[in-house]
């Protein structure tokens, strides 16, 4: 398997993660001798911090993970540009993709490389003489991003290996074998616990901030709870996470965005980056915004119509999420103008970066994702409308109860949508409330709920079983 080589070198040349807007560079792993570097309290933050940097992979937050997320969904499309790299967007936007696509390819080997890399901080780490407190801190934030990366290959791939230890050699083990989505999302909850325990609620060194704190464990703790259909565990820990870890929802919506908002009162994880040559700049930008605005329309993620008509008029979200331009004066879409040129303004309105090189962060999880899942976890009651209302509210939008028309169920995923739309979290939503198949066949679309195993991988591992078409 491919991975397992990348397991062998897990420091690779280039800037790595540091919190915050601080980056370090690490020399090749060619200049080093691996088994004499990780002694010391200092090579085992700049393991941890290698880690991190796998976030920001093109094969992570920078670009498989929303096509794979978000594309995937009714909630952005790839437009009408269907040529070179729209060509791959579009067979991804309409599930008809194969084994070979770089970008799911990609996707399935950062994360693993993200998982290797933690595992050798976890396994490494016990041997180092280093503060107790850092070394609790540095093996629960390990557990936190190998979690993550596990989340997200089981969203996408279901069935896949689940390695909890370093490789020391290429045959090491034996053949991989795969293990069921279910499996990864239990040994991902029981990581989570310990993570959890482990983290500090924030960090007083403002370099530390964007790494893991307990709120960041909590929070993927129960997205997994929920998605086992666990939802007494998940309660529990979200109203931990609601009485104890002081987040808070901004007043403004639009003040969730921008370089000047990053790391916010709401922000629970975020992806760091820094543009400016440093290395480190994120390409997402230019995917998502219509910073590089062409007549043509050829966008890489264009909201669908179906996305610009969820929201209610009035809704204050629709103005700060997409183009305000096919809205009349009282905020109401004229469905009739619309054409091809459309676009998101969450992830970059400013102008001061250069292509593939901006300074937006990636949002992860955020506190109003926290109040909606505790209303799932809640079922429908009092008190998971007037969960559901603090956010709505802040929409600038009446509250809903009861006596609404639709399903609590329909109700919750609508105002999911709306709140978190182009955040990754459409997809996971859609197969957890059952909807992916119903809300896909309005557009004309068979899916198929898992993507395919990467084929270099089921070449590498015959053992391996590949997902249905």
């Amino acid at each position: 398997m491919k991975y397992k080589h990348l397991l062998l070198i897990p420091l690779m040349a280039g800037s790595l993660w540091s919190c915050s807007e601080d980056f370090t560079d690490l020399n090749p792993v060619s200049q080093r001798n691996v088994n004499g570097f990780y002694e010391t309290a200092g090579d085992m933050n700049t393991a941890i911090n290698a880690a991190y940097k796998v976030l920001q992979n093109s094969g992570a937050y920078n670009q498989s993970y929303w096509i794979m997320n978000e594309m995937r969904s009714d909630n952005t499309d790839q437009g009408p540009d269907g040529t070179g790299l729209g060509a791959e967007l579009t067979v991804i936007d309409n599930f008809s993709e194969i084994a070979t696509s770089e970008i799911v390819t990609a996707g399935y080997t950062d994360s693993f490389l993200g998982i290797a890399r933690s595992n050798i901080v976890l396994d490494r780490i016990e041997a180092i003489e280093m503060d107790a407190a850092l070394k609790s801190r540095i093996v629960s934030e390990a557990l936190f991003l190998r979690s993550l990366f596990y989340y997200n290959l089981a969203i996408t791939f279901g069935n896949i290996p689940m390695p909890l230890h370093e490789a020391k050699s290429v045959t090491e083990g034996g053949s991989l074998t795969q293990v069921t989505a279910t499996e990864v999302y239990q040994q991902i909850a029981s990581d989570l616990v310990t993570a959890e325990a482990g983290l500090p609620i924030k960090y007083a060194n403002v370099a530390d901030v964007g790494r893991a704190t307990k709120g960041a464990a909590a929070t993927l703790l129960a997205k997994v709870y929920l998605t086992l259909g666990d939802k007494a565990s998940a309660t529990t820990v979200l109203k931990r996470i609601v009485a104890g870890y002081g987040y808070s929802l901004l007043p403004n919506y639009g003040n969730l965005w921008g370089i000047a908002n990053k790391n916010n009162a709401e922000s629970i994880f975020e992806v760091q980056y820094k543009g400016g040559g440093t290395g480190t700049g994120n390409a997402f930008t230019n995917a998502f915004s219509p910073l590089l605005k062409q007549t043509t329309g050829a966008y890489k993620n264009r909201p669908t119509i179906e996305m610009m008509e969820a929201y209610e008029p009035g809704d204050d979200r629709f103005l700060k999420s997409m183009d305000t331009s096919y809205v009349n004066t009282s905020g109401i879409l004229l469905t009739s103008s619309i054409n091809n040129v459309r676009f998101i303004n969450k992830y970059g309105k400013e102008n001061a970066f250069n292509e593939a090189d901006a300074s937006y962060n990636f949002v992860v999880f955020r506190y109003a994702d926290v109040l909606l899942m505790l209303a799932e976890a809640l079922g429908e009651s009092e008190e998971a409308y007037g969960y559901i209302n603090q956010v709505r509210a802040r929409a600038k939008l009446d509250p809903i109860s009861a006596a609404t028309p639709g399903t609590f169920a329909e109700k919750l995923l609508h105002e999911r949508r709306v709140e978190l739309a182009f955040e990754n979290h459409r997809w996971a939503d859609l197969l957890r409330f059952g909807k992916a198949a119903e809300m896909l066949s309005a557009q004309g679309k068979t899916i198929r709920t898992l993507y395919l195993i990467p084929q270099r991988e089921m070449d590498i591992n015959s053992t391996f079983k590949q997902n249905t078409l």
